[in-house]
């Protein structure tokens, strides 16, 4: 069975689309096979106010990467493509890469919490993910993607692009 390792792109900086373009061919290349890919949706900025508005985009991935090393990885990446860390939770910025799943794992520890412990509140993570993994189901909450979307409370606006309208 292929590893059901879900990662979220988003970018709401500069040439958004160039920009995860760039971040799936660096994942590609650094982290492990793409195996999927999602639409990209243009999505309002979430947990802060901005004018321009994010791409985001979700991909599957196989990887021999241990999450730690793979949230590493992402990290690195997001840097070589001019992401700037700040203080403030939700900022724009050039490039995010979030590591949503890792299969069915569970883990928590100072860096990293998989799964993701916000994707369920999110319309701009759920819609994306529910096109290529509608099925899967939420180790903890034990829920699918489509059932974590139907219950979802967030309205934020999210928009599925057309690919010749990007």
């Amino acid at each position: 069975m292929e590893d059901q390792i879900y990662i979220l792109l988003g970018s709401n900086q500069g040439e958004r689309e160039k920009m995860l373009q760039q971040a799936t061919e660096a994942i590609e290349r650094i982290c492990g096979k793409i195996v999927r890919q999602s639409s990209i949706y243009e999505t309002a900025p979430w947990g802060f106010e901005s004018e321009q508005w994010f791409l985001n985009q979700v991909i599957q991935i196989e990887s021999f990467l241990v999450p730690e090393t793979l949230l590493e990885k992402l990290f690195a990446i997001e840097l070589q493509l001019g992401r700037v860390r700040t203080n403030e939770q939700y900022s724009s910025r050039a490039i995010d890469l979030d590591l949503l799943y890792y299969s069915n794992i569970h883990l928590e520890t100072k860096l990293l919490e998989i799964p993701h412990p916000r994707l369920h509140l999110r319309r701009f993570t759920l819609m994306p993910l529910s096109e290529i993994a509608p099925d899967f189901v939420h180790p903890v909450l034990k829920k699918t993607q489509l059932e974590l979307l139907e219950l979802l409370q967030d309205n934020s606006k999210v928009y599925k692009l057309i690919p010749d309208k990007i």
